[in-house]
């Protein structure tokens, strides 16, 4: 689609302007701005045209334009194009952070939110990438013990458990050697962690025992897969977006679908760069008045996750983007050296 350099630079003027007022963009206002060298009749003229071209529209009766799908497109590409885009004021910043990927996702959604003011989301790695680091078997009290399982990631999954007699402390010390000798490294999802808990090589007091201690590796599987941290639904919310209450609907009603998520943002780890989708871009049709823009983290030749922000078509789209990117940089920079160690 080709337009002019004014009505490019015109264009541009109506989205930051759709962005400050919050509401649709009249041509006396454009005319009035200090950059602005044409008259009012001009700007009336091209905003038809770009009207036409089907990078604006009046919404409902208004006298004013907004930016369409295609407008807003258009804007972005033009951005990417010119090179570097502003850094945020504010950072997403992990230096303090526990060794603990969980804690440094979470990390992330808060911060990445508080920048942008959207919907921050991140994935969790896929369990295939996430192994056993260690485990601790625990006699706490003389019928109680607890285990604890640790993983690659920096993730905890801990087991209570209460037995009817006193507890064997030479079989407690047994099943922690055996244990982190066997499954050590191994998968979290694989199958041979749960065969090898059932070795019939093993004496029937030690798989009896081994079997009391499997729950905590399927809680572990189930917990350790498809997990999406989120943040900032109620700041999208509070904040006076009134013109975007339909959109913020759309969004409430996509959180609930988080196998919907997960799937559009694994779309985001084969793009080298940045993904971004804006209104009808998206496939799922509750998308449609939404934007996306994500970003993947991981280590050397593999990606592991998906850092992204999710809100109105209405938004600062040169801080979602760049945020975006340095919360992935940052989160690729932390979990390359949790999995070095």
């Amino acid at each position: 689609m080709q337009i002019t350099r004014r009505q490019n630079f015109i264009l541009k003027k109506v989205i930051e302007g759709h962005l400050a007022l919050k509401q649709p963009v009249a041509s006396k206002w454009i005319a009035d701005q200090d950059d602005i060298p044409w008259g009012p009749s001009t700007v009336r003229g091209e905003l038809a045209r770009l009207e036409e071209a089907g990078l604006l529209e009046h919404p409902h009766t208004s006298a004013g334009r907004v930016p369409t799908d295609i407008g807003y497109r258009r804007y972005v590409d033009e951005l990417l194009a010119e090179g570097p885009l502003p850094v945020p004021r504010k950072a997403v910043e992990l230096t303090d952070m526990r060794r603990e990927v969980d804690e440094a996702m979470r990390a992330t959604t808060e911060q990445l939110s508080q920048v942008t003011n959207l919907l921050a989301l991140v994935t969790a790695p896929p369990i295939e990438t996430t192994t056993i680091r260690r485990v601790e078997v625990l006699l706490l009290q003389p019928q109680v013990l607890m285990i604890v399982v640790i993983t690659s990631t920096g993730g905890v999954t801990k087991r209570v458990i209460s037995y009817d007699e006193p507890v064997d402390p030479g079989l407690v010390g047994w099943a922690g050697s055996y244990l982190n000798e066997l499954v050590g490294g191994m998968d979290v999802g694989a199958r041979m962690v749960h065969s090898r808990l059932g070795d019939p090589a093993l004496a029937e007091a030690e798989r009896g025992f081994l079997d009391t201690l499997a729950p905590v590796f399927t809680e572990l599987e189930d917990t350790a897969g498809d997990t999406l941290f989120v943040d900032g639904a109620a700041r999208l919310v509070s904040e006076h977006r009134f013109q975007e209450l339909p959109q913020l609907g759309d969004l409430m009603n996509v959180l609930e679908q988080r196998v919907a998520l997960l799937s559009l943002l694994r779309e985001s780890l084969e793009e080298p760069t940045v993904y971004l989708r804006i209104g009808h871009e998206n496939r799922r049709p509750e998308l449609h008045s939404l934007s996306i823009v994500a970003a993947n983290y991981g280590v050397p030749r593999r990606n592991l996750g998906a850092v992204s922000v999710v809100g109105p078509l209405r938004m600062d789209y040169p801080r979602a983007i760049m945020a975006v990117r340095q919360a992935a940089s940052e989160l690729s920079r932390f979990v390359a050296e949790v999995y070095d160690e």
